[in-house]
């Protein structure tokens, strides 16, 4: 089999292309421009909206499986399967393969290039010390974000880890966004997947592999938060003052940076194949809701009287609470469902999946300093300093996502996304034989 043509693939979290379209008219983006000139494709999903989350659109993308097939539908949740993923498959065909960052993956590789998962799922990991206690230091930091904590040996490892995979022309970028951060909060999504985009380039470039992805979740993350802030939003609602400063847009400032990504990966392997997806996209919310998260997860279900094992935090406002048998999480799960405020609105959702609950915090409602809340006949203040604000939801997931790819004549057409692995080993596999 003679050597195939690399093939690198960019998974940009929930996208819009026609916000992108929007910008590249007012003259930004040029990159993005050049790559959407001649059209491109969308992707279809599933049906249902409480199936439309990137975790689970995800998975589709690396198996080829839909919902309905693969069945996984919490992040995190992939360990628990053996579902053959795109890296394997092209493992198996002699293919060497890397990948950072991927959403709800698991690690499954003989003897990959490289392999560092999402800061959420608890799976094997492929690198070296340094990159290794770089990626600790980034799981701290994702899933601290809305408090803000972090401890002094995650700092220093972050720092570290920067310093090796940061490339030295980006070292204005790095700087300008942490002088920032205080005036624009989502400059810390950014750093991060400016970081990972620079690991990216700079193992792809020392491994070489055939294969490689790249997921970036800062676009997603902002849209969900800043959404109706866009000067392409039409859009009649509007953010308030004191959550993000009038004149400033920040999807465009993750969509400038989504295009120096882009370009970079470009100018780096300029014989590579370039595959682009989003696997879905976001339109504007109906209505403004705040989002909160736990801020201690363990103190608050002591607090409140739950019996537990462990508790892990997920994205935003989710967590794993983890149980010693059943009869415990029904015990938690119905005082977890039970919590309500005083008028009766319940401040979680709860899966119940035997030994463990997957928690959402759901209460959308602002959460004032003289907030009270019930559980039966027991009530419990407080609340407000047992939380975190992590933001106002702006946007909310379509299923229609978008793709593209540099080894083929622009494609218009829509196709489903369980269709992208077959696409990936046809490029590779095909062209090799």
């Amino acid at each position: 089999m003679k050597k195939p043509q690399q093939l690198l693939f960019l998974e940009l979290n929930e996208v819009n292309f026609e916000a992108l379209e929007g910008y590249i008219a007012q003259g930004e983006l040029a990159n993005f421009g050049r790559l959407l000139r001649d059209g491109y494709a969308r992707t279809t999903s599933e049906t249902d909206y409480e199936h439309l989350e990137p975790w689970i659109q995800w998975v589709t993308a690396h198996t080829g499986l839909s919902f309905a097939e693969h069945g996984i539908f919490r992040l995190g949740d992939v360990v628990q399967h053996d579902i053959p993923q795109i890296w394997e498959r092209l493992e198996d065909q002699g293919l060497r393969v890397g990948a950072i960052s991927p959403m709800n993956a698991k690690f499954r590789l003989r003897s990959p290039a490289f392999f560092i998962p999402d800061p959420w799922t608890k799976t094997g990991i492929h690198a070296s010390g340094i990159d290794r206690r770089l990626y600790e230091a980034i799981c701290e930091a994702v899933n601290e974000n809305a408090t803000g904590k972090s401890s002094k040996g995650s700092l220093v490892n972050l720092l570290i880890g920067a310093l090796r995979n940061a490339s030295p022309t980006h070292y204005t970028d790095y700087v300008a966004l942490v002088a920032d951060v205080r005036g624009k909060p989502w400059n810390k999504a950014l750093f991060l997947d400016r970081l990972l985009s620079d690991m990216f380039v700079r193992l792809t470039k020392k491994h070489r592999p055939d294969f490689a992805t790249l997921f970036l979740n800062a676009a997603a993350h902002i849209q969900h938060h800043y959404m109706y802030s866009s000067s392409v939003y039409a859009g009649d609602h509007s953010n308030p003052a004191w959550y993000v400063a009038p004149q400033q847009d920040p999807i465009l400032d993750v969509y400038r940076m989504y295009d120096k990504i882009v370009g970079d990966v470009q100018r780096a392997f300029p014989d590579a194949r370039l595959m682009l997806a989003t696997g879905l996209h976001q339109i504007p919310y109906g209505k403004p809701a705040f989002y909160w998260r736990l801020r201690d997860h363990g103190a608050f279900l002591q607090k409140i009287g739950i019996v537990f094992d462990t508790v892990a935090p997920r994205m935003s406002r989710d967590f794993l609470v983890v149980c010693k048998d059943a009869e415990q999480a029904r015990q938690a799960e119905r005082r977890l469902l039970s919590a309500k405020d005083t008028t009766g609105v319940s401040l979680f959702e709860v899966d119940n999946r035997g030994h463990d609950l997957f928690v959402t915090m759901i209460y959308d409602r602002d959460i004032e300093n003289d907030f009270a809340f019930a559980i039966g006949n027991e009530r419990f203040e407080g609340l407000r300093d047992d939380v975190a604000f992590v933001a106002i939801k702006n946007g909310e997931h379509d299923g229609t996502g978008y793709f593209v790819d540099t080894g083929t004549s622009p494609a218009k057409d829509t196709f489903p996304l369980s269709q992208i692995p077959q696409r990936i080993e046809n490029a590779l596999v095909n062209q090799a034989a």
